[in-house]
């Protein structure tokens, strides 16, 4: 369902004019048979499991190189308004900007923040509530060409997650992370490099099982190749995978290590179509009262074809299993895991260059984790928007 809201409140897929500064606005509406993911045995809420919502959506584009500084922003307000469940709609907010700076001829960096306020997914926990969730993530990095042929590298970055919802605000969270790394540039124009990573985790409101009061910060340390194989002119290969262990602050999640990382692929076999894959097995934080993080593995697939100069067609497919590491109760399963499938098909119009109307179809199908109370289910959304720029 957030995925569905977010794609209509998404930022114009289309270019403008050259001017710096952009004003554009969207209308869209969006159908879901299963708002709330609930398992195919659940009768829904009210006895309706469906709910449709009407988006509007206005913003601005900022993008303007000074010099070799680019400075990009974009600020954006949407509304959301459900046309049964009422007690979900709410004003979406996304801004974001970035400096790209550029200091000679041999180092350059960027520097920026985000926040978005949107829906969070009703995936894993079962609420009729509605449930606000801000991101806020703050980041910068710098790199230094030392020689024609070797770069070094560093970054920072914060990111902190809150929840409206008092009964999900165990979730609330910070995320920070450091990196340094090195990187080989051959004349090819792949590179390929050592990143070495710590990613810290610090839970905001402490949450009570049993009667205790748990600690579920964490630690996570990484050493991981980062390479960039520019194959043929038509195909680029990039990957950030090795070793990762993540050592939880209290004990009850066992501490976990072992191959992390992400594999993706870009073929543009001709100029019309672009085709691009992924595979990955990374630990990730999941919204879940009895368990902290899973490790997830997964495959994805997608194809961009421009059908004509005005008319263009995406699709995409994934694949992810989910395997819950942090167990936080004894008498939770050890092997609890849940797969979910999801494929998407959508298409746009550009009649003018500041114009653009789109339509998107989105299947959902998890099976697994009875446990979690959402268990099985499957859900479907169409969603259809359009949006000019000015």
């Amino acid at each position: 369902m957030a995925l569905a809201v977010g794609a209509v409140a998404a930022s114009p897929a289309w270019a403008g004019p050259s001017d710096a500064l952009h004003v554009y606005g969207g209308l869209g509406y969006s159908y879901d048979d299963n708002l709330f993911r609930l398992s195919d045995e659940a009768p829904g809420y009210d006895s309706q499991r469906s709910d449709s919502s009407r988006q509007s959506v206005v913003g601005v584009l900022f993008d303007k190189t000074y010099s070799r500084q680019r400075i990009q922003a974009q600020g954006k307000l949407s509304k959301v308004a459900f046309s049964h469940f009422k007690q979900l709609d709410y004003d979406g907010k996304d801004f974001q900007g970035t400096w790209n700076w550029q200091l000679a001829n041999h180092l350059e960096g960027s520097l920026g923040a985000t926040y978005a306020q949107t829906l969070a997914p009703y995936t894993d926990f079962q609420s009729r509530e509605r449930n606000l969730r801000v991101q806020r993530r703050q980041f910068g990095d710098a790199a230094w060409r030392m020689h024609p042929s070797w770069r070094v590298r560093g970054a920072a970055s914060r990111d902190k997650y809150t929840y409206e919802l008092s009964a999900q605000r165990y979730n609330d969270r910070t995320e920070d992370a450091l990196e340094a790394g090195v990187d080989y540039l051959p004349r090819s124009g792949s590179t390929a490099g050592l990143v070495v990573r710590r990613l810290s985790g610090k839970y905001l409101n402490e949450r009570i099982l049993g009667g205790v009061l748990r600690d579920d910060d964490y630690e996570q340390d990484e050493l991981k190749a980062r390479i960039v194989w520019r194959a043929t002119p038509t195909t680029t290969v990039q990957t950030l995978a090795g070793y990762a262990r993540r050592k939880n602050a209290q004990s009850g999640p066992r501490d976990v290590s072992g191959f992390n990382g992400r594999v993706t692929a870009s073929f543009n076999p001709r100029q019309k179509l672009r085709l691009n894959s992924a595979v990955w097995r990374e630990f990730s934080a999941i919204e879940n009262y009895f368990y902290t993080f899973s490790l997830n593995r997964g495959a994805s697939a997608g194809a961009s074809w421009d059908a004509s100069a005005k008319v263009r067609v995406d699709a995409n497919m994934s694949l992810e299993q989910r395997s819950y590491e942090g167990r936080l109760l004894d008498n939770s399963p050890e092997d609890l895991s849940d797969t979910l499938r999801q494929a998407s098909v959508g298409a746009s119009w550009s009649p003018l260059q500041t114009v653009q109307f789109s339509t998107s179809f989105i299947h959902q199908e998890r099976s697994g984790a009875q446990f979690l109370g959402n268990g099985s289910f499957k859900a479907n959304t169409v969603s259809v928007n359009a949006n000019a720029q000015f």
